[in-house]
């Protein structure tokens, strides 16, 4: 019973165009420590219209992590996290670049933006669960627990 988990997993979204990299995502996050319920959009202005809660994604969940390519079509991850970092509303939700671009400029580009972790594929996956489980703290840090009687 002490081991059960409590409350809602964390929500992600991974905005990722490839699905090769998105099965691995999935599936190194299952077997992480976090629980969490995962939405794949596949292009930047998909991930945009689900943050904004536009059109067929009214009713989507306020992500508390968001996992992102910068090689994506129609709108590249470098202008979606402008942006979302621009956003009042979206630039507290923690972002963290997973792509193939070992460029320095699009690293800088990213940091300078805010984002909180860049990590190069193909992903060391004890890496990337490590990060994720630094990250649990973004989605803690409101969380307030009952009085202990």
């Amino acid at each position: 019973m002490l081991n059960e988990p409590v409350g809602r997993p964390m929500e992600i979204l991974l905005v990722e165009d490839g699905l090769v990299d998105a099965r691995w995502t999935m599936a190194a996050l299952a077997k992480g420590p976090v629980r969490n319920r995962l939405t794949l959009v596949r292009d930047g202005l998909e991930a945009l219209d689900f943050l904004r809660r536009k059109d067929r994604f009214a009713r989507a969940p306020r992500p508390d992590l968001i996992l992102l390519d910068l090689l994506l079509p129609k709108l590249d991850g470098l202008g979606v996290l402008a942006e979302i970092k621009g956003d009042d509303d979206l630039k507290s939700i923690p972002v963290v670049v997973l792509t193939s671009s070992d460029e320095v400029e699009d690293r800088l580009r990213s940091e300078r933006l805010g984002v909180e972790s860049y990590i190069t594929k193909p992903v060391d996956l004890d890496k990337f669960l490590t990060v994720i489980k630094e990250l649990r703290h973004f989605w803690f840090k409101d969380l307030v627990l009952p009085p202990v009687d």
